[in-house]
Formats: C-alpha cells, sequence, structure tokens
C-alpha cells in the first residue's frame, strides 16, 4: 500500500481556511467517533488525523485539491453504516462527513424525478417522496440512519429489489467530485442513451473509491395504491427455501421476498420485546410483500401466495404487520444480544441458487465452534450469514472464520455467485476480491482507479490495493 504523508500544521491551516476553523476538528474525541463505522473488532479501528464537515460541492472540491497537494488521504463518510469496513479510515488522513449537503432540491412531479444532495437521509427522501404522491423505490435496512450519498457509493440493495431493482436503478444522473477535484455531472434525465460509455453507472458501487458523489438525480415511481405483506412460517428450512421458485415462476412479481431463520426469529423479538412474535421457538420466516394498482389483482395474487405457501409445508400463513417488519429491520441490531463482536457476510448468488446456497451454509456451520445465522433477500439471491464470537479467542476466532469463508466463497462462486450483493467490499474483504475475482476483471479494475485517481488520494484501502 502507498505510504502517505501526515496531516501537518499546514494542511491543518489550509484546512481551516477552505472550510471554516469551526468545520474542522483534531480534538480525540471526535477523531474517535469516526475510527469504525458498523464493524465492531477494536483491532480493525483506526483513527483518522483531521475530520471534516463541508457545506458544498466547492468545499468538497478543495478538500480534494489539497489532499492531492499533501498527499493525504480522504476518506469518505456517509451515515456510517456499512458493513464492510467501507468508511474505516485505514490509512488515516481526513474524514470527510456528507452531512451537510442534506437538501432535498427538488421533487418534479411531472417529470417524476427528485434532486438531491448526497447527505440525506434515505426514510426523509422516501418520505418526501411519498407525501407527494410517488415511491423512491431505494429501501436498504438501514435507511433511517444511512445517507443517499452512501447508497449510491455502494449500490445499495435492500428489501425492495425484487421488483424495482437496487440503487443504480433509481437514478438517473449525479454530480462528482473527481479525485483530482474537479467538479463533473454524469448521466441525464433519460429513458436511454447510447453517448459514449455510461459512466454515471460506473461510478456508483465504486465505494467512494473513483470520486465523491455530491449530488443525485433520483427516478421516481407511482405508489400501487393496493398492498399486502404476507408471513409464511415454516419449521424446516429446506420447505421455506423452496417456496421461492414456486412465487417467482407464478408470475406473482412481489415487491420483496425475505427470509429469517430461526435463530434470528428469537434473537429480534428478545431485542424489540415481542413477546407475541409467532411461532417464536421453531419458526422460519419467509416475508413476502405484493403491491398492485388493481385490488382485484391484489386479492387474486394474495390467494395464489397462500395457496403456494401451504402446499409448501407452510404451518401457518398470516398477514405481516409493521412488528414483522421491525423484526427483519433489525437483525442485525439483535446480534449485539450473545456477541459484542460479530461478522456479516454478503454473498449474492443466482436466485435459482438461493436455496442450495442457504443448505449448504447451514451443513458446513454445524462443524465450526460459532453460531452461524442466516437472513435473507432470497427473492434477489441475496443471504447475509452473521458469524458471532462469543467466548472464542483472537487466534481461533481468525483462524475458523477464514476457513469458513474459504468454503462459502469457493462454492458461490462455482455456482455463478459473487462476494458482496449490496454491502461491497469496503477494507473487510480485499483478501478475498484478489482470490476470487477474474483477473481480467480485477485487471481493469486497477486500470480505471490509476487513471481516474492518479495519486491513490480517495478512499485507500479499499476493494482493493495497488
Amino acid at each position: 500500500m502507498k505510504t502517505y504523508a501526515p496531516v501537518t500544521a499546514a494542511v491543518l491551516e489550509a484546512l481551516k481556511a477552505a472550510l471554516g476553523a469551526d468545520y474542522v476538528w483534531t480534538e480525540p474525541e471526535k477523531l474517535e467517533q469516526y475510527q469504525t463505522d458498523e464493524e465492531t473488532d477494536p483491532r480493525k479501528f483506526h483513527l483518522p488525523e483531521v475530520v471534516v464537515a463541508p457545506a458544498d460541492v466547492q468545499e468538497i472540491a478543495a478538500v480534494v485539491k489539497l489532499a492531492n497537494q499533501y498527499n493525504v488521504p480522504v476518506t469518505v463518510r456517509g451515515g456510517g453504516t456499512s458493513l464492510a469496513d467501507g468508511a474505516i479510515p485505514v490509512c488515516g488522513g481526513i474524514v470527510l462527513l456528507m452531512e451537510r449537503l442534506n437538501k432535498i432540491l427538488e421533487l418534479n412531479a411531472e417529470g417524476m424525478y427528485m434532486e438531491v444532495e448526497a447527505g440525506v437521509r434515505t426514510v426523509d427522501i422516501q418520505k418526501y417522496a411519498n407525501e407527494a404522491g410517488f415511491l423512491y423505490a431505494g429501501d436498504p435496512c438501514s435507511a433511517e440512519s444511512c445517507l443517499i450519498g452512501g447508497n449510491l457509493a455502494t449500490n445499495a440493495g435492500g428489501n425492495k429489489a425484487v421488483r424495482y431493482g437496487v440503487t443504480r436503478d433509481q437514478v438517473y444522473a449525479v454530480e462528482l467530485v473527481t479525485p483530482t477535484g474537479e467538479i463533473v455531472e454524469l448521466g441525464a434525465r433519460l429513458k436511454k442513451c447510447s453517448t459514449g460509455y455510461c459512466l454515471e453507472q460506473l461510478i456508483m458501487g465504486s465505494e467512494g473509491t473513483l470520486g465523491i458523489i455530491t449530488k443525485a438525480t433520483l427516478k421516481l415511481q407511482p405508489i400501487p395504491p393496493y398492498r399486502f405483506d404476507l408471513l409464511a412460517v415454516f419449521d424446516d428450512p429446506v420447505k421455506a427455501l423452496d417456496v421461492v421458485p414456486k412465487i417467482m415462476q407464478a408470475g406473482i412479481n412481489p415487491t420483496s421476498v425475505e427470509y429469517m431463520d430461526n435463530s434470528y426469529v428469537r434473537g429480534t423479538a428478545d431485542y424489540l420485546e415481542f413477546k407475541g412474535a409467532p411461532h417464536y421457538e421453531d419458526g422460519i420466516y419467509v416475508i413476502i410483500t405484493v403491491e398492485t394498482f388493481s385490488e382485484d389483482e391484489l386479492d387474486l395474487k394474495m390467494e395464489q401466495l397462500d395457496e403456494l405457501c401451504s402446499e409448501a409445508g407452510a404451518i401457518d400463513v398470516l398477514e405481516a404487520d409493521e412488528r414483522i417488519w421491525d423484526m427483519r429491520r433489525n437483525c442485525q441490531e439483535s446480534v449485539r444480544l450473545i456477541s459484542l463482536v460479530s461478522l456479516t457476510d454478503d454473498v449474492v448468488v443466482p436466485v435459482n441458487e438461493i436455496a442450495g446456497t442457504i443448505k449448504f451454509i447451514m451443513q458446513i456451520g454445524e462443524k465450526y465452534p460459532f453460531p452461524v445465522k442466516i437472513n435473507a433477500h432470497i427473492g434477489d439471491g441475496n443471504l447475509h450469514i452473521v458469524l458471532c464470537k462469543c467466548e472464542l479467542s483472537d487466534a481461533e476466532w481468525e483462524q475458523q472464520v477464514e476457513a469458513f469463508h474459504q468454503e462459502v466463497y469457493t462454492y458461490a462462486y462455482s455456482i455463478g455467485g459473487r462476494l458482496a450483493g449490496e454491502h461491497g467490499i469496503g477494507a473487510k474483504k480485499l483478501k478475498e476480491m484478489e482470490t476470487y475475482t477474474p483477473a481480467g476483471e480485477l485487471a481493469i479494475m486497477r486500470t480505471i482507479k490509476a487513471a481516474m485517481d492518479p495519486q491513490l488520494i480517495l478512499n485507500p484501502g479499499k476493494i482493493f490495493d495497488l
């Protein structure tokens, strides 16, 4: 990894001149706030040397130019909800906060789009669109705290991806500060375009390594007026998983198809103090959302779903109220009840392979000395595996986790899968990215990074090393 210069007094004075002294912080208590994101292992924490909070795109560009001038790395931070160590300043330097760029600039009803700054909370975008009679379809589980810029940078997925796609499917255009400090507009509010390279799509999902997204033009959808959330409870994971292809083949077109194993059912119910959680002791949850523009169509699809789930072996089919969705959204938080240190994985496989993948993980998980918990967006092939350190020593934990991952990743790639579906690579999966990514694909990524960021200033130590 490249060696960077320290943040000197000269750098600090230049930052204060550009942003104002009130938005340049070096106090130890401030730095400690930004040494980690959702990472729970203190050995992976890294202190920044300075934290800055620019007010607009011009100030961000100024910071990036100063970073190039002084050879200081910049780590961009949104809501700090990364599960892949994406916001940890692994090389020190500057942590750049996006929270002051928090304006919703425009909602155009006729054109069905919104313009927003990158520091707006995703939930605020959703609510603003809803109030105007529209839907913003991006819906990561961390919507209450994550920022839209982070969603864009990681190409976040979430609960509605089955029907609407992931974050990059919700975006027309972005404003970007390049790694050399230039301000550019990428993309356009068009239904189709074949005018050169699709650069806005390249930037989305690049995890802040190719530029800092400062503004976005987001697509809006009409809100389906009819909706039903169904909870199918199984006592056999094989039966629960086997229902998914039947749902997809039936043409129901669900908005969400979510899976929680029984350890999560019990863990989230305990965390939320939900005493009446259905089938607490033995239930495996499949949560399905259907939305339509016709009441008759909704009724028909719900009858289909009830029949499909019952025929597949569901022990109960119920309406999933908001308490059930609260359980699904709090899967990650609930893990802390059993282990202060945990590791959340994010593997994606072809949708028709999701059942076999979870069965494989359950099988191999039995031989490892840590609890293995699974929740998944099973309608789009994305599963989250959570490993809990509990009382294991550091050495045993690392050894066993590496062995487990080797088995899981080898299996996933053998069936056409990848390391991450929505959390990204960050700093957490550098080694695995090198091991499993096809050599030609990795070489192109490195070429693009070196061309756009010749001094390797932006978010170093993420995705891969140069």
